[in-house]
């Protein structure tokens, strides 16, 4: 049982699970926009996302991520090189267009954790900016290299999927925010500081309100969206509206950042037996 527990614990401490929940959202962008998904793309967003969450979680400096004394912390080391490694093949089998979007995200992956002049704050440190660094990145990554992918127009439909993700990736961190308020440095400004807890929550859902809304504004709707979306939507008001749950030491970690698996497994239902 200890064993098991271990395996868990790094499956989610070496962001395995996160790169998941990520390539789940681009596998529902592949049914949304009705093209194929393709293993290069999917290769790289989870092996980059993998590098990405272990940088900024265990590298905030940059020798702190080649000199590691801790043994735990060098395994997920050591395992995030080898995901660089796989990464890097599957980058190279992608179009120009996606190596250009991945130098820009990547660049703003690298400033959330690593300042860019020796007395400057990273964008992680500046109030409130967070969030939606990380929301934007998520968006890219999951609305944007999959459209990129299919050689698809970014018309009006990609814009209003993409402020979809945008607000979905927004919402998925509130219930991160609020249980690290106790911990959070006060410079960070993060909402629950800002808003409070109650309010916060109050924004999460009209902002899963405003999510759910935007769906009428495009002109071709899949067949199952409607549904799903609202299914979605009602998981993540319970959510926000869970208060004890969110202290638990694996509902945020493990459960909140399985919702866009769970999104994902809906649509593939939908389209395999309905």
């Amino acid at each position: 049982m200890r064993k098991l527990k271990s395996i868990f614990d790094f499956y989610l401490d070496a962001s395995i699970h996160v790169a998941l929940a990520v390539i789940a959202m681009a596998g529902v962008t592949f049914h949304l926009f009705g093209t194929f998904s393709d293993i290069d793309l999917l290769g790289f967003i989870f092996f980059s996302v993998i590098v990405c969450y272990n940088f900024i979680k265990y590298g905030v400096e940059a020798y702190k991520y080649l000199i590691v004394s801790n043994a735990y912390h060098k395994t997920i080391q050591i395992f995030s090189f080898l995901s660089f490694g796989f990464a890097l093949y599957f980058f190279f089998q992608l179009s120009v267009e996606i190596w250009w979007g991945t130098i820009v995200l990547g660049l703003l992956s690298a400033l959330y954790a690593v300042p860019l002049l020796p007395r400057a704050k990273n964008l992680r440190n500046l109030a409130g900016l967070k969030i939606y660094i990380v929301a934007f990145v998520w968006a890219g990554f999951t609305v944007l290299f999959p459209v990129l992918d299919a050689q698809m127009p970014l018309d009006w439909d990609f814009w209003i999927n993409f402020s979809q993700r945008f607000l979905l990736v927004l919402i998925l961190i509130l219930p991160f925010e609020i249980r690290d308020l106790q911990w959070d440095d006060k410079s960070l400004r993060t909402l629950p500081q800002v808003l409070g807890v109650r309010n916060t929550k109050k924004l999460g859902i009209g902002m899963t309100v405003v999510f759910f809304l935007l769906t009428f504004l495009k002109d071709t709707i899949h067949p199952m969206e409607i549904g799903l979306r609202l299914a979605l939507a009602s998981v993540l008001v319970w959510v926000l509206v869970s208060d004890e749950k969110m202290q638990k030491r694996y509902f945020v970690s493990f459960w909140v950042e399985a919702i866009p698996i769970f999104w994902f497994f809906l649509f593939w239902m939908a389209e395999h037996y309905f």
